[in-house]
């Protein structure tokens, strides 16, 4: 970890702040697989406070890969009445617009929303999403350098090096909640 007084760390310390200032939700998904046929069969969005807001599974177009569930123990059998993207997405885009939105690793989660919007036949607008990455925010905080900038620390080994008792289960909720409690932890840092 980084000196807990570099002007790095507390820059971000005073971005999470002013980042929980604008009261945001959260957002986690799981998915099929990480490519480029990969798509969400699990989302949850919570409220500011950390209240579910949205927790659906998600009925993909493929069979999940075994190899897949056993990271998060989705089956086809838990998705095998869920309702589709297609169906989900007016209920999410009505919660999601406007907000400011805090998700770990928010590149992954917003490529997999593109994705699964391509196979469903919706065009993919980020008008009105304004999300950030608590990823990247806990890298520059937590301050491993790497050859180009910060080491990405996965929200397992945030969880550990937070001393945070929530599980990374690998389910939205759980996962949203985690990522939650990594922001305030930054943010609550010096106080």
């Amino acid at each position: 970890m980084t000196n807990p007084y570099s002007p790095t760390r507390q820059a971000t310390i005073e971005e999470a702040r002013r980042l929980l200032a604008q009261r945001p939700i959260y957002l986690d998904t799981e998915t099929t697989g990480l490519d480029g046929r990969a798509e969400i069969i699990e989302i949850a969005i919570l409220d500011w406070d950390g209240n579910l807001l949205l927790q659906s599974l998600v009925k993909p177009r493929f069979p999940i890969p075994d190899d897949v569930t056993h990271i998060h123990g989705i089956t086809n059998a838990h998705v095998r009445e869920a309702p589709t993207w297609l169906d989900l997405w007016p209920q999410l885009q009505s919660i999601l617009h406007g907000q400011t939105v805090g998700i770990y690793n928010a590149d992954f989660d917003l490529r997999m929303m593109a994705q699964s919007h391509h196979f469903a036949r919706i065009p993919w607008q980020q008008d009105g999403l304004s999300s950030f990455c608590i990823m990247q925010l806990y890298a520059r905080f937590y301050g491993e350098r790497r050859y180009n900038g910060f080491r990405w620390q996965s929200l397992a080994k945030a969880a550990i090096q937070c001393r945070l008792p929530l599980a990374n289960s690998h389910r939205a909720v759980d996962d949203a909640l985690l990522a939650r409690a990594v922001l305030h932890y930054v943010a609550e840092q010096g106080k």
